[in-house]
């Protein structure tokens, strides 16, 4: 008895069949399947509409021309690096100080009876209309003669309505805003456009990072911050520390933490917006009837020994409590704090601190936070976590990438970068770096010379921007596939190779910070041609000549997810497997050789634990 086909190629053999028929026109061509759209599609399935959604809050910015990358890979080419850096190169420019007609975008006026489409469809040409406002005036600025640059670089800001739409939202129901500034260059992270957008606000100046600055250059930029805003209190913080016990293979590991003296201080500065909150204005207060209706917007009653307990259990069992208490009562119950700041300055973490564990998502990559998260400190006072938005300043785009507010793996002007960051900082000492040419065997000179007229051999060599990726491609043995040339872009700011520069200067495992503007000589304490680092010789030497050829490891995760390089603010001494220590502060030089896997391409970083791994020097 013959066996059966089977019934896949049974069916393939009547589909050939019928297709053959079709064609000699035998039989009729099968009726056509229903295409349905992409909104369709869309809509039917749950994980393409949570993407989109995802993809709708990503930040965005412009996108760099082909020929100002060939003209600053030119100049990165061909430009000497001027040695020893001059001594004023340790001073923020005074061109992020300046008042310029930038803004913030503001959000429109609005009524009730107006309807949702209305509201958006008045927010987008309100928008549209500030875009064009900006870049007339970014193209003034980015072709003024006397712009630092050559050739003349862009400046980057938030161009996603969407994203403002959040600051909005944070802002509007905050009474009191902590903005975050990277202690490194403070002054950066809080221009003009954002400071004028929240003058009406309370406002409390908050500096994150402090272990990698010396401390007389943080308490000179919180002297800096008193003399010209006096209205708004000055706080340092700390978000991390180191846990305990530690592994059993001498890794460190780190959990989000606020030393208590530091989270007091903050709280005192609450405190103190606060009651002038609950205190009536001058204007109610001259007039009678106006003083007889006014009642504070924020509660009165807030237990502020619940803000300093470490133990966030206590404070969520009374929360429920609480509630009940606000829906049978008309008075203000809640008062609401924002975060907001420019991405990557630490605004997740301090959260984390502050509630004493990981209730949000904290990454060093910029633009983590998507959308804005509420969480309860207290019963009575609520957290708002803003996602990082760039603000319109007059800052070139080096500059922004050097601070770490703007996604480095999307950077393709890497060596324009380089260039700018070589300036400031010394990196082929700081890399321990051979010049490319060193390398190579000399040319022997068979000409004839009378005695005494034989030129000496130049003892120096000259350094260009791309001088030190390529020599420090050589030193990592990373080199092209098809050319075996020295990968350059992959030395630059590769996301899944070990310690790519950018990446080290944007995260300050490469130490630096500047001084404020108005710095007189004398005052700093910078070390001589070094510029803006903060690596000394010393450290440098300490740590090339202390290590074995064995690997030894450095955790630097927090727990569920939280990245502790998103904060940096820990100036605890690291113990290494091999019974060594990495020098604090200046001594960070040791995090130089760590390897960042993260695995990540582009702006969006998984959480995950990743293992840092301190590899000797060369």
């Amino acid at each position: 008895m013959p066996r059966k086909k089977p019934t896949s190629t049974r069916k393939k053999k009547e589909e050939q069949q019928l297709k053959r028929a079709v064609k000699r026109g035998d039989a009729p061509p099968p009726p056509k399947k229903p295409q349905h759209s992409k909104k369709y599609l869309a809509a039917r399935s749950g994980p393409s509409a949570a993407s989109d959604s995802s993809r709708k809050l990503q930040s965005s910015f412009i996108k760099l021309s082909a020929d100002y990358l060939d003209k600053t890979k030119a100049l990165a080419s061909n430009t000497p690096l001027i040695r020893p850096i001059p001594s004023n190169a340790i001073l923020l420019p005074m061109h992020v100080t300046d008042q310029g007609p930038l803004t913030c975008l503001r959000r429109p006026k609005w009524r009730f009876e107006m309807s949702k489409k209305e509201v958006e469809r008045n927010e987008e040409g309100v928008f549209k209309k500030w875009m064009k406002q900006m870049d007339e005036i970014v193209d003034q600025w980015q072709n003024n003669d006397n712009h630092p640059s050559t050739p003349p670089s862009p400046t980057y800001f938030e161009r996603n309505l969407e994203v403002w739409r959040q600051l909005w939202r944070v802002t509007e129901m905050s009474q009191i805003v902590l903005v975050l500034l990277d202690a490194r260059c403070p002054l950066l992270h809080y221009p003009p456009s954002l400071s004028h957008y929240l003058a009406d606000r309370k406002v409390i100046l908050v500096l994150t990072k402090t272990d990698i600055p010396r401390a007389s250059q943080v308490e000179a930029w919180a002297s800096f911050f008193r003399n010209h805003y006096p209205n708004s209190p000055i706080v340092r913080v700390k978000s991390y520390a180191s846990k305990e016990p530690q592994s059993v293979q001498g890794h460190t590991s780190y959990e989000p933490h606020i030393p208590q003296e530091l989270k007091e201080q903050l709280v005192a500065a609450i405190r103190l917006l606060h009651s002038e909150l609950i205190e009536p204005p001058e204007k109610v207060k001259v007039n009678p009837a106006w003083l007889d209706k006014w009642k504070p917007s924020v509660p009165t009653d807030i237990d502020w020994e619940a803000a300093l307990d470490s133990e966030p259990t206590i404070q969520y069992k009374s929360l429920k409590h609480s509630e009940e208490e606000i829906e049978a009562s008309h008075q203000p119950q809640i008062l609401t704090i924002g975060l907001i700041g420019q991405p990557n300055t630490g605004k997740s973490s301090l959260l984390n601190a502050l509630l004493g564990m990981t209730k949000v998502r904290a990454s060093k990559t910029p633009g983590k936070t998507k959308h804005f998260q509420t969480l309860f400190w207290t019963p009575r006072i609520r957290l708002v976590d803003c996602p990082g938005l760039v603000f319109p300043n007059f800052v070139p785009m080096e500059m922004q990438v050097l601070s770490g507010i703007l996604p480095i793996a999307r950077m393709s002007a890497f060596s324009a970068c380089i260039h700018f960051a070589s300036s400031l900082l010394p990196l082929e000492k700081i890399l321990n770096l051979t010049h490319p040419t060193t390398s190579e065997e000399p040319v022997v000179d068979k000409r004839t010379w009378r005695d005494g007229m034989k030129p000496t051999a130049k003892q120096t060599v000259d350094w260009k921007a791309m001088d030190i990726l390529t020599a420090y491609a050589t030193q990592r043995s990373w080199f092209t596939a098809k050319a075996g040339r020295p990968d350059v872009a992959r030395a630059a700011n590769a996301c899944n190779v070990e310690f790519p520069v950018l990446r080290a200067l944007a995260e300050g495992r490469i130490p630096w910070a500047f001084w404020p503007p108005d710095t007189s000589p004398e005052y700093n304490d910078s070390e001589p041609g070094m510029g803006i680092s903060l690596v000394q010789d010393v450290a440098r030497d300490d740590f090339d000549d202390g290590y074995s050829d064995e690997e030894t490891t450095l955790d630097d995760n927090i727990d569920d997810g939280d990245d502790v390089s998103s904060d940096g603010d820990d100036d605890s001494d690291a113990d290494l497997s091999d019974g060594s220590t990495a020098v604090g502060t200046l001594g960070r030089f040791a995090l130089l050789k760590i390897n960042d896997d993260d695995g990540d391409d582009d702006e969006v970083y998984d959480d995950v634990d990743a293992q840092d791994t301190l590899v000797p020097g060369p």
